[in-house]
């Protein structure tokens, strides 16, 4: 596996690949401190492309609290020892000052799906999601990038901004990765102690019950969904905090009345002991 630092090393290899036609790349975007949910990503990834990047960059412009950014988890040799392991080609770990260079001015931003649900409770987060994310694939040039489930209007807004801007590169998305319990896997998991993880379940807990209210029950109406997840992270007691819940069309991320069966996501973010933790899911 090469470690690439710099854009023009980038450019440079991605240049000399286009040489031999047969060769296609995949990208699979991350913060680092990777986990096997990147495991799958990677795994998906190497199924995808004849060669595979991992860029590993914890992006400052997605953070709108300093310090989140600061106790954000960093295990750059783990990461990389992981990707040896699984077969990836390039790690590609540019440094802040590389990929936001002194004037940079310019920004990407979904319109008014950038304000919604997450990025209600954290404004400009995803414009800088976005702006990372296209400086990525305008400096990697993938066939392929490789997002997960669990970030549900992180993937919506990708796949929006690909098509609205024409970007050349196929978005493809894995299941969420979830440890035993039934824990979302997340970098931010490992901030968790013992308590915290076993209440962190309750996220997890109140996906199913929505499942099981749907599925087994045919109660449709959002509103008795929404008050059963609301009951379900009350549950856990003191410790966490639910931020919101919300059940939204998979397509527009617009507040549902009735379940559309294929066509609708549960989004749910709680601070569990001071850590904040997201997960989703598809009806």
């Amino acid at each position: 596996m090469e470690v690439i630092e710099t854009i023009a090393q980038m450019r440079e290899l991605r240049r000399a690949m286009r040489l031999t036609p047969e060769t296609t790349l995949a990208l699979v975007p991350t913060m680092g401190a990777l986990h096997k949910g990147h495991g799958r990503l990677i795994q998906r990834a190497l199924t995808l492309a004849t060669n595979v990047v991992v860029s590993s960059f914890v992006n400052p412009l997605q953070f709108n609290d300093s310090r989140d950014l600061a106790s954000y988890p960093r295990t750059p040799e783990q990461d990389q020892d992981i990707c040896k392991k699984l077969g990836v080609h390039y790690y590609f770990m540019p440094k802040p000052e590389e990929i936001y260079p002194p004037g940079f001015l310019t920004t990407v931003n979904v319109s008014h799906l950038s304000k919604k649900l997450e990025g209600a409770s954290r404004p400009g987060h995803f414009r800088g999601v976005c702006t990372v994310v296209t400086k990525l694939f305008n400096i990697v040039q993938p066939d392929f990038a490789v997002f997960g489930h669990k970030d549900a209007q992180q993937l919506v807004l990708i796949r929006h901004m690909v098509r609205d801007l024409a970007m050349d590169v196929e978005i493809v998305a894995v299941p969420t990765e979830r440890d035993k319990n039934g824990l979302a896997l997340s970098s931010r998991n490992v901030l968790l102690d013992d308590d915290g993880r076993r209440k962190a379940l309750c996220l997890n807990r109140a996906l199913r019950r929505v499942h099981f209210l749907v599925k087994k029950q045919g109660i449709t109406h959002v509103g008795e969904l929404l008050q059963a997840v609301r009951s379900a992270i009350n549950s856990a007691g003191d410790g966490v905090e639910l931020d919101y819940a919300h059940i939204v069309s998979r397509m527009t991320l617009e507040e549902l009345n009735h379940v559309e069966r294929g066509n609708t996501l549960v989004l749910i973010a709680a601070r569990v002991g001071g850590v904040r933790l997201i997960d989703s899911t598809r009806l």
